[in-house]
């Protein structure tokens, strides 16, 4: 191995520790978060929670074996995919959470008076359930059979007891990484959560200039806007997974339909570190965009690391107090005047005379 090699090498194994480090503080803080403010346990921050597993099983799982497979170390066939089937599994979850937390705020801003009654907390975590299920599915079929390692032994480049260096592109087959994983289960997912934000964004627009609202005693403009603050956290969130994982598929893609490329090492380096960093920014985004995350975080970080006691948290008004009446307001008819009872009295008032 060349000197510059190495120090390439070891800058990224480097990097990926300070990545694995953050990523699991950071999204630990964000379960603890949701965990100690009773205001963040609605179903989107459920999935939020799902999603910030997902990247702590990146910090503490995916990143060691990732660098344990950059140093070349010689494993089982199967061993070496396994590993590799890990890291499929926790991306495609990410995937559908971020998925699953488009449509929740999609359904929030399209049917806001009814949503309590369609997105209850037992749906909510069924639709976890599906997700992490589904990202099993996708993420273990190598494990199925397709693989490499029939082209393996057809090549004569595998021993008779399966040892191999364990490298991602030695056990997993770009076909499926290309036309089932990206074209199928990534690619989809994203564009169709690009639509879902263009939606949000169009409905909480219009609905912030169309003033015909009913007197409420909540204001609607404030809960639009509340709304379009959170979908703009979130829509940041989606596309900083997006520009983390689509060079390295851009690569895979390059892989298979052009084999004789060469593919600088340090640009797969810098693909690779860029996925897995992107485990480590939701926790930023949630505390720079989100004021509830942020204010629990300063708690965590004022009574559990600096020792100091901490302000308890406000109670948030529920977001079932907060839903806007949004019938436009109907003209109200003015109504007839009630009526009187009384007596007649003949000595206070004749009957009118014939010649009247």
């Amino acid at each position: 191995m060349s000197g510059a090699l190495l120090s390439t090498q070891s800058l990224y194994i480097g990097m990926e520790v300070v990545i694995a480090v953050a990523s699991v503080i950071g999204n630990v803080m964000v379960v603890w978060a949701v965990k100690i403010n009773k205001s963040l346990r609605d179903t989107t921050f459920c999935f939020i929670v799902s999603l910030a597993l997902a990247d702590i099983a990146v910090g503490a799982l995916v990143i060691p074996l990732a660098i344990t497979i950059s140093i070349g170390l010689q494993t089982h066939f199967y061993s070496c995919l396994l590993v590799a089937c890990t890291v499929l599994v926790l991306t495609q979850s990410s995937i559908l959470a971020l998925l699953a937390i488009a449509i929740d705020r999609y359904l929030r801003v399209k049917i806001p008076t009814r949503y309590k009654r369609v997105v209850t907390p037992r749906r909510a975590g069924l639709a976890v359930v599906i997700c992490w299920t589904v990202a099993f599915i996708v993420g273990l079929t190598p494990m199925l059979g397709w693989n490499n390692l029939g082209r393996l032994q057809q090549n004569g480049s595998i021993s008779s007891d399966h040892i191999i260096t364990c490298q991602f592109e030695n056990v997993i087959s770009m076909d499926y990484m290309v036309y089932f994983n990206f074209f199928g289960w990534v690619l989809p997912p994203l564009l169709l959560m690009l639509v879902i934000y263009v939606e949000i964004f169009y409905m909480i627009h219009k609905q912030l200039n169309n003033k015909k609202f009913s007197t409420s005693h909540t204001d609607p403009n404030k809960y639009y806007d509340k709304e379009l603050n959170l979908a703009k956290s979130l829509a940041l969130v989606l596309f900083l997974f997006a520009i983390s994982w689509l060079p390295l598929h851009i690569i895979n893609c390059i892989t298979l339909f052009c084999p004789e490329c060469k593919k600088p090492i340090v640009l797969l380096y810098i693909a690779i570190l860029l996925t897995h960093g992107n485990s480590a920014v939701n926790p930023i985004v949630y505390a720079f965009r989100i004021k509830k995350f942020r204010t629990a975080f300063q708690k965590i970080w004022q009574q559990y690391f600096c020792c100091k006691d901490a302000p308890p948290l406000e109670i948030q008004p529920s977001d079932r107090k907060e839903m806007p009446n949004l019938e436009p307001q109907q003209a109200t008819l003015p109504q007839a005047p009630q009526k009187e009872n009384f007596k007649f009295d003949p000595a206070q008032q004749q009957p009118p005379s014939p010649e009247q």
